[in-house]
């Protein structure tokens, strides 16, 4: 027995996928590129949560939750200070919303 399988194109928004309201769901994406983004930084400085605390500090326990992809409780103002400490400027661009795109959407490279 087979099932069909239904494939739906993602908007490029997790969370907006799922179901969450637009604005939630640009918060929460945002939320978490910023976290991944600072996750990466510490995995390719190789930092533990004592070297981060030493050369940025940076609370050992923020660490080491980035570290293990637990993101929650972590504020985008939050996030942002952190990645200031670790040396990374943030760049927000303003522009008019494209007429074919329906929601907003933030890149963090």
């Amino acid at each position: 027995m087979s099932e069909k399988v239904k494939i739906e194109e993602s908007s490029g928004n997790v969370f907006l996928d799922i179901g969450f309201p637009e604005e939630e769901a640009e918060y929460q994406q945002l939320r978490v590129d910023l976290a991944f983004a600072i996750y990466r930084l510490l995995d390719e400085q190789k930092l533990t949560p004592a070297k981060a605390e030493a050369r940025f500090g940076l609370d050992p326990s923020d660490v080491s939750r980035l570290k293990k992809m637990d993101f929650t409780d972590f504020t985008i103002e939050r996030l942002l200070m952190i990645l200031k400490r670790l040396n990374r400027s943030v760049e927000i661009h303003i522009k008019p919303l494209d007429k074919t795109v329906s929601h907003q959407r933030v890149f963090v490279a």
